[in-house]
């Protein structure tokens, strides 16, 4: 069938089957989420109890709520942050002509791959206070070991570097991506004009990779605060309580461990709603910088 007609029809054709499956396996899922945050529900018992706004008052007068949204920006700041500027510091080193580069690109973006959990255990060993590679390290320079998994500081930043090592392929790849498909044009003509390196990185290629910063910055975010399985393995969102729960974690406490699954939708419904506010200023500012 030819025609406007035909071709608001294939578009349909192509387009329903996806907005249906987002709507059965998205957007259901997340107004269901939102109802059960107005009850008061325990998973193992068949009803459950509508309370109103009393999931949402306790957790902004609960002490242990700020805690955790202190350690979830904290977590989620430093992630971010590091997991970009380390990933484009390596997109330019192995961007260059150097030798055995495929190798080590490689190996940059394996942790990516590998299973949370796994890389969880694996870091569990190398800081160990006792014998772990850390330890050693440390202790070989003279300097004091600390006790990762008793200060909360020190293991909410065990887990931090841990995420960043296991994630820095991502960011690393697509910065690399991006500077591959840059005009070599611009660069000759910086030259041309004598810039040295740094001017040319400042003035050229940070322009150009505004719109990859753009996008790792909500990937990321969006990421680094679904993070569970590492903390799950390494701390058990401990030490001395809350040292390294994020908001996500107490998600599954909350509905898994106290059996409150109404206030466990309720974290997780204030969470959706805070990612929703910071991305639409992400989009917004992004908007304005490219008109």
């Amino acid at each position: 069938m030819a025609g406007p007609l035909g071709e608001k029809l294939l578009f349909l054709a192509l387009v329903l089957p996806n907005l249906a499956l987002l709507g059965i396996f998205v957007y259901r899922p997340l107004i269901d989420n939102i109802r059960l945050s107005f009850f008061d529900w325990n998973i193992s018992s068949p009803t459950s109890t509508f309370i109103g706004w009393s999931n949402y008052i306790e957790w902004w007068n609960r002490a242990d709520s700020w805690e955790v949204v202190q350690n979830t920006v904290i977590f989620t700041v430093a992630a971010v942050v590091g997991s970009m500027v380390l990933g484009l510091a390596l997109a330019l080193l192995l961007d260059q002509q150097l030798v055995g580069r495929g190798i080590v690109r490689s190996a940059v973006f394996a942790p990516f791959v590998i299973a949370g959990a796994a890389i969880g255990v694996a870091f569990q060993f190398i800081f160990d206070p006792r014998f772990g590679m850390i330890s050693a390290l440390l202790t070989m320079v003279g300097l004091p070991v600390p006790n990762f998994y008793q200060d909360p500081d020190w293991a909410l930043f065990m887990v931090t570097v841990t995420y960043i090592w296991k994630n820095l392929g991502y960011s690393f790849v697509i910065y690399l991506a991006a500077l591959q498909a840059k005009p070599a044009e611009l660069y000759e003509a910086a030259e041309m004009d004598g810039a040295g390196r740094w001017a040319t990185f400042r003035s050229v290629t940070l322009p150009l990779l505004r719109p990859t910063t753009f996008f790792l910055s909500i990937t990321v975010m969006l990421n680094s605060l679904q993070v569970f399985d590492i903390i799950y393995v390494m701390t058990r969102g401990g030490p001395q309580g809350n040292g390294t729960t994020t908001m996500v974690f107490q998600v599954y406490q909350e509905t898994f461990q106290n059996f409150r699954a109404g206030y466990g939708a309720t974290v997780a419904t204030i969470m959706f709603l805070v990612l929703l506010v910071i991305t639409a200023i992400q989009v917004h500012v992004m908007d304005r910088r490219t008109t």
